[in-house]
């Protein structure tokens, strides 16, 4: 039985987090741990957090059961909102800046489903 965490309007643009999401995806759990903790991109904490949710998620859930073959089955990353702001530019001027955020979720399932 699979099992979902999410992370909601989390301040970095999907690009960036994607980088990222990419490369867990259908990781074992242990792995993709071990790549978030060592990871030099400030996303990677927050996803190593949801990862360890997920996995607690699905602990809850499938109570006395195997977690060895324990796998990211499905990482997606949504656009949230985004916060306009604005830069002075020379001449009077302003350009607009945009604050992207994002979503992110990760389901969690056994390797032989």
């Amino acid at each position: 039985m699979e099992a979902v965490a999410r992370l909601r309007n989390y301040p970095t643009s999907p690009r960036k987090m994607r980088l990222l999401v990419d490369v867990i995806r259908g990781m074992q759990v242990e792995k993709a741990l071990g790549f978030l903790k060592f990871n030099a991109q400030h996303s990677s904490i927050p996803l190593e957090k949801l990862l360890v949710s997920a996995i607690s998620n699905w602990k809850n859930k499938n109570e006395g059961a195997d977690e060895s073959d324990l796998i990211v089955k499905t990482v997606f990353v949504d656009n949230a909102r985004t916060l306009k702001r604005m830069m002075p530019a020379p001449q009077g001027r302003a350009y607009q800046k945009k604050k992207r955020s994002n979503h992110v979720t990760i389901i969690v399932d056994n390797k032989n489903k």
